[in-house]
């Protein structure tokens, strides 16, 4: 083994260790790693930085920075304060039916825009719910928990919906409808046995009070603390109209005219900043998201310089060399990127791994590995509160909402509490992952 093929892992695995350890300095600790990275592999004679720049997949950072803007455009048009007041009214502030609607709601919202823009402007009115009925340290537990899972599988549902899936689309792996048609069915089925399973073994909401009276008296000062807020049509619909645009084009352009997903996401986010001149550019200038983009790119150049050693080539060749059937060598390597997206998160598993699943799709259905894979890092990024960028925001925004028992204890949401819903999820998460692949395997 070279030295190269010692050291530029090295440094990828240690960066992302401690990325996972500091969370509060993850950008500036992977920053640091892309940087050593490029040193090393100049120095190692790997390839030189301006190589490791030229191979970063940049049609992956045009689409995430483009769908964030316009994420950042419905958040200004007050979609989802008005979608978090609708849940409240179909769930007419009771325990069990706020579990179900609200985790419903953010499973859709995620396969659309961005989850964590949908988490950071839902949650307070659905703190405020739980402020209102009285809950326990376990219904917060659970409910918040449910919530981020939901997040993870919407994201998964649509191949713009999240990292792992634009990763896919940008690729040119699979198609925007292949993707949708595959994967969202299975995500959907993921999302009812988890919910069926909760509320009929864990039933969270077990023990809080359900008065007709006190439900109703909720749902009023509900709407009374929201009642000034309406859709900005102005701002809604064009975003709504280059939403519909850029969904419309990637199902329905040929792929021989050559107009990419990025090019597609760049024009018809620009559409609807244009119609908006104002306030898009003041999205440009302030709306983009610099930390996840640095983080993405810095991940992407560590990513590259370890491709360049061999090293994953060996691992897919590993992998198939194993005495076993190719059927269940896909079924451990779902299993083994399920856990690792638990450890190292979802955009540094899914950035690792899919130089391996290339290989295997080329022996067994790409349908079978990609979506199969996609499934497995959710299941792995629903794993643990750190597993996942949302994970830690929603602590904190729950922490900062000082929930507290009927008795006036504090409630908490942080690793522990999440524990039981995550081991939970990663457990049906991964299960329809396998039975997905070895479904499309048969």
């Amino acid at each position: 083994m070279t030295t190269a093929r010692i050291v530029m892992p090295t440094i990828l695995v240690v960066t992302l260790i401690l990325q996972a350890l500091l969370s509060r300095r993850r950008v500036l600790v992977v920053v640091m790693g892309a940087g050593l990275s490029c040193l090393a592999s100049t120095l190692l004679h790997v390839a030189p930085a301006s190589r490791l720049l030229a191979e970063v997949p940049w049609d992956v950072l045009i689409i995430l920075v483009a769908l964030g803007v316009l994420s950042r455009m419905l958040a200004e048009a007050r979609l989802f304060d008005r979608l978090a007041v609708l849940a409240t009214s179909i769930s007419r502030a009771a325990a069990l039916r706020i579990f179900v609607v609200f985790s419903v709601v953010m499973y859709v919202v995620s396969g659309v825009v961005n989850n964590i823009t949908a988490l950071v402007l839902v949650l307070p009115v659905l703190h405020v719910l739980l402020k209102l009925i009285s809950p326990q340290q376990r219904y917060v537990s659970w409910m918040v928990g449910m919530v981020l899972v939901a997040c993870n599988l919407g994201g998964a549902a649509t191949p713009i919906g999240d990292f792992p899936a634009i990763l896919l689309l940008s690729g040119g792996r699979m198609t925007f409808s292949g993707y949708l048609v595959q994967a969202a069915p299975a995500t959907l089925i993921a999302l009812l046995i988890l919910l069926g399973l909760i509320l009929l073994l864990v039933r969270p909401a077990r023990g809080i009070p359900n008065d007709p009276v006190s439900a109703q008296l909720t749902q009023r000062i509900v709407f009374a603390m929201h009642r000034n807020i309406r859709i900005d049509k102005r701002v809604f619909i064009p975003a709504a109209i280059s939403l519909g645009l850029m969904l419309l084009a990637w199902t329905a352009l040929p792929a021989s005219w050559g107009i990419t997903p990025e090019l597609v996401c760049w024009l018809g986010v620009g559409l609807a900043l244009v119609l908006r001149h104002q306030l898009g550019e003041k999205l440009i200038r302030s709306g983009i998201d610099s930390e996840a983009t640095l983080f993405l790119l810095s991940l992407f150049i560590m990513v590259v310089g370890v491709r360049k050693t061999g090293v994953f080539e060996s691992a897919a060749l590993t992998i198939q060399h194993l005495p076993i059937s190719p059927t269940l060598q896909l079924v451990v390597f779902l299993l083994a990127a399920g856990i690792i997206t638990g450890i190292f998160s979802a955009g540094p598993s899914m950035a690792a791994l899919l130089d391996v699943a290339d290989s295997l799709a080329r022996r067994l259905p790409p349908n079978a590995v990609y979506v199969g894979l996609a499934l497995a890092v959710c299941a792995g990024s629903s794993l643990f509160l750190t597993a996942a960028t949302s994970g830690p925001i929603a602590q904190a925004i729950t922490e900062r909402a000082n929930l507290r028992e009927p008795g006036g204890r504090y409630l908490r949401f942080g690793f522990f509490e999440f524990l039981p819903t995550g081991l939970v999820a990663f457990a049906v998460i991964e299960t329809v992952a396998i039975g997905y692949a070895l479904f499309s395997l048969a």
